[in-house]
């Protein structure tokens, strides 16, 4: 189960090929955001992959905090406050370079298929160790795939 934690959140669109470094540089305006507002992080970055297709993805990029301030909605016109996804939801681990998540999202997608499982169209992933660089064999991202219920 995910529980919803209060966040501060960026929305917004990129292409595949750009994908990490637009991520990376949207999560540096969020603690930019927060930093500025006296607010600690608290929990990792995550994005929310809301639609897809072939040439790209919308996305909200957030990063959990312990509270909203009282009253707020936004910390800045483009960083906003609102909450993490919730609900029941299956975890996969991908440990490898960002520049081979497909692979990963291929095995989901079988074992989705073999289990006879119908997801949300919605994939999140929580990045559990820093975003370095797309090459970078030691990153660890949790991809949570919630069913339709």
């Amino acid at each position: 189960m995910l529980p919803a934690k209060p966040a501060a959140i960026i929305t917004g669109t990129s292409n595949w090929e750009d994908a990490f470094s637009n991520l990376k540089g949207v999560f540096g305006k969020i603690e930019g955001a927060l930093k500025a507002a006296g607010i600690a992080p608290a929990g990792k970055p995550i994005t929310v992959f809301a639609q897809t297709d072939d040439k790209g993805f919308r996305y909200e990029a957030m990063i959990p905090i312990a509270q909203a301030p009282e009253g707020k909605t936004e910390l800045t016109p483009e960083v906003k406050l609102g909450k993490t996804p919730e609900g029941k939801a299956l975890r996969f681990v991908h440990k490898d370079a960002y520049d081979e998540i497909d692979g990963t999202y291929e095995t989901i997608t079988a074992y989705l298929d073999a289990k006879d499982i119908t997801a949300k169209d919605a994939f999140i992933e929580e990045y559990v160790s820093d975003m370095t660089e797309p090459s970078d064999t030691n990153l660890e991202i949790n991809i949570y795939v919630q069913p339709k219920e």
